[in-house]
C-alpha cells in the first residue's frame, strides 16, 4: 500500500542568529532561550517532544495544530516548496 502526504501549507521562518525578536515574535510563548554552542548560537524551542534545539540556518516550523519544532534546511527545502499567500 501506497500512502501520499496530504498538502498542507505551514507557517516557517529560517533562524539567522540575527533575527531574534522575529522568532520570538513568531514563535509566541513556545520560544525558550538562546545559548552557545560549540560553534555558533542555538535556538531553544519547547516543544511537544521537549525542548529541541535549533541552529543557525534551521527552520523553525509552526505545524498544522499551532505547535513549534525545528527543522534541518535540507529537509525543508525536500519537503516544503513557497507560497506567494498564506491559506488556511
Amino acid at each position: 500500500m501506497f500512502y501520499r502526504k496530504k498538502p498542507v501549507i505551514i507557517e516557517a521562518v529560517q533562524w539567522t542568529g540575527d533575527n531574534r525578536k522575529e522568532i520570538f515574535d513568531f514563535c509566541e510563548k513556545s520560544f525558550f532561550s538562546l545559548g552557545n554552542g560549540s560553534s555558533d548560537i542555538q535556538l531553544k524551542i519547547s516543544t511537544l517532544e521537549g525542548i529541541m534545539t535549533a541552529s543557525i540556518g534551521d527552520y523553525i516550523i509552526k505545524d498544522v495544530d499551532g505547535k513549534f519544532y525545528p527543522c534541518k534546511p535540507d529537509i525543508f527545502k525536500k519537503t516544503y516548496e513557497f507560497v506567494e499567500t498564506k491559506e488556511k
